[in-house]
């Protein structure tokens, strides 16, 4: 009887963490990829009212792009270690 409520519970407790960690990547995907595609939308915004700095906004939207996927990796990394551990 014990030893059932004890492998009951710590498999729920498991349940419950695999749950959260899926979710919290899940989280943290869609929020890169939100925050990408705004990065993308002013970007086009700017270039259209100032076509002739295209190619420093470019470069700049590349690098946030880039540091917000960097951001992204790390919280799913987060969040995938949430569930193994």
């Amino acid at each position: 009887m014990l030893l059932s409520t004890l492998l009951l519970q710590a498999s729920s407790a498991i349940a419950w963490g695999t749950i959260a960690g899926a979710l919290g990547a899940a989280i943290a995907a869609v929020a890169a990829a939100w925050g990408i595609g705004k990065i993308g939308k002013a970007a086009m915004e700017a270039i259209a009212r100032q076509p002739e700095a295209s190619g420093s906004i470019r470069s700049a939207m590349l690098i946030i792009g880039a540091l917000v996927e960097g951001a992204c990796l790390f919280a799913i990394i987060a969040c995938l270690l949430a569930i193994v551990m």
